[in-house]
């Protein structure tokens, strides 16, 4: 399916390229018969997620948050341009109540409809919208982060009252309309205002904060690398913010409960180390100005590769004063802003490229700091992912996110073709990945592809497609003991 997705898409691209712009002052002579877009996407896992017949270039995001009530306003803002000819188009909410919708300024008829997983917005100008012309979208909303969405929640709330977006895969519509498919990335900027003695964190780099009316703030960030929604990550909370500089001037900024500087300052300070790691490592450059870690001090247990502000909660890092293996959920999170979030997946059938290499190098860097061994590991994973293969799916075709095959034995097929073409080309092969697909999207034939390529070695192709596709283990080159 992932194929003929790619096939799809590359017809589309190159029908746009072929296709003549029409000045601004001529008489647009074109056929004009617009069709409403699609209400989906069609990834593979998720046919319903996002939406067709546009492309955003630029969200603008202002939300107005109240602690403790979890009331919210919003304003979203979305410059996009159409793809075909359209009469309509859809954007994705969960939960938000709508106030209104203007194209390019005007006052248009909108409607809401349920959805599979949320909500569908439907946007109908009146004079339609021609192929290739750009458009503004406003959306004014509200809403409250506790009300029950239709879909998994996004919200994670604090004791403190504040909140932290937990938008993975597809959460970023219970915060804000959005495109929410991985297949449309954009810049965003976002303006976040909270009463005094809360602070707001968002993704990217912030650019200041000023008084919003009498005792509240707004704060503001700009995001210039494409970002999918699904990797939305804000908060509001009472919160301190610890900065510093990472390799090459990367700016870090983290965010830790405000009462807990003291245990989460020397964590932070990791980052700037591991950065470095990371790129001596898979020899790319950190690929955004920005770095930070999100540790909220409760109302959440896992951890979350949100684009430039990862996001933790507090249970990693109690054992932080006698035991460093907390470093490997950190070192898996940052990997991610490489594989995900810079090259993310052009559909969730190929998430095995997001998390197959944060196992990996996690696992890397356990075994170089003596805390575990890889070997041990990816044999343990390689005897599990056999029968895994059968009920799940094997790591580049799952049936459904989270499960071991696109983790672990995800990180098994990395193992497998670092055992096959040695440390030289597989090092060759990951760095080309992230520099050919840097801030893009690309798929699991496109991982292929770039092996064989850089190798100059077809058997690769066949080697690979066994691994990522096949209903049984292939045997593990310079293994042959494991079963």
């Amino acid at each position: 399916m992932t194929r003929t997705l790619r096939a799809t898409i590359a017809t589309v691209a190159a029908t746009a390229a072929l296709a003549v712009a029409v000045p601004a002052h001529a008489v647009d002579t074109r056929p004009f018969d617009p069709e409403p877009g699609a209400a989906g996407a069609g990834d593979p896992l998720f046919p319903t997620l996002g939406n067709g017949g546009y492309d955003v270039r630029h969200y603008d995001l202002s939300f107005d948050f109240t602690p403790v009530t979890y009331d919210f306003t919003g304003t979203m803002k979305i410059s996009a341009r159409a793809t075909q000819d359209l009469s309509s188009f859809n954007l994705d909410i969960d939960s938000l109540a709508v106030d209104a919708v203007t194209v390019d300024g005007q006052d248009t008829a909108w409607a809401v409809s349920p959805g599979s997983s949320g909500q569908e917005l439907t946007v109908t100008p009146e004079a339609g919208l021609r192929d290739h012309r750009p458009f503004d979208v406003t959306v004014t909303y509200h809403g409250n982060g506790k009300t029950k969405p239709i879909g998994a929640p996004g919200w994670r709330h604090i004791s403190d009252g504040g909140f932290a977006s937990a938008a993975q895969a597809s959460r970023a519509d219970t915060f804000a309309p959005v495109n929410d498919t991985t297949m449309d990335k954009a810049s965003w900027t976002f303006h976040l205002t909270a009463p005094d003695g809360y602070t707001a964190g968002a993704n990217g780099t912030a650019t200041g904060s000023r008084p919003a009316g009498p005792g509240r703030t707004t704060w503001d960030f700009r995001l210039d690398a494409p970002m999918a929604p699904e990797l939305l990550g804000i908060s509001v909370a009472r919160q301190t913010v610890l900065t510093g500089r990472g390799p090459h001037g990367v700016r870090l900024r983290h965010y830790v409960p405000e009462d807990q500087v003291a245990t989460y300052r020397p964590i932070v300070e990791r980052t700037a180390g591991q950065i470095a790691w990371l790129e001596d490592t898979l020899g790319v450059r950190y690929p955004f100005d920005t770095y930070g870690m999100q540790i909220v001090r409760d109302g959440y247990g896992d951890a979350l590769e949100n684009q430039t502000l990862s996001l933790f909660g507090p249970n990693w890092f109690k054992n932080a004063a006698t035991s460093p293996t907390y470093t490997n959920v950190m070192i898996h999170e940052l990997t991610h802003q490489w594989f995900g979030d810079s090259v993310t997946p052009t559909t969730w059938q190929s998430a095995w490229l997001n998390e197959g290499p944060a196992v990996y190098y996690a696992a890397l860097w356990a075994d170089q700091q003596g805390t575990a061994s890889l070997q041990e590991k990816m044999k343990a994973a390689y005897t599990k992912l056999d029968a895994v293969r059968k009920t799940d799916g094997p790591p580049g075709l799952p049936t459904a996110l989270g499960g071991f095959n696109i983790y672990d034995g995800a990180a098994v097929v990395l193992y497998a073709l670092h055992q096959q073409v040695g440390q030289e080309e597989f090092d060759a092969i990951i760095t080309s990945w992230l520099k050919k697909h840097r801030h893009g999207n690309a798929d699991s034939q496109d991982f292929i592809d770039n092996a064989v390529r850089v190798t100059h070695d077809d058997s690769l192709r066949t080697f690979l497609e066994a691994w990522l596709f096949g209903t049984e283990n292939p045997p593990m080159p310079g293994h042959p003991d494991w079963a």
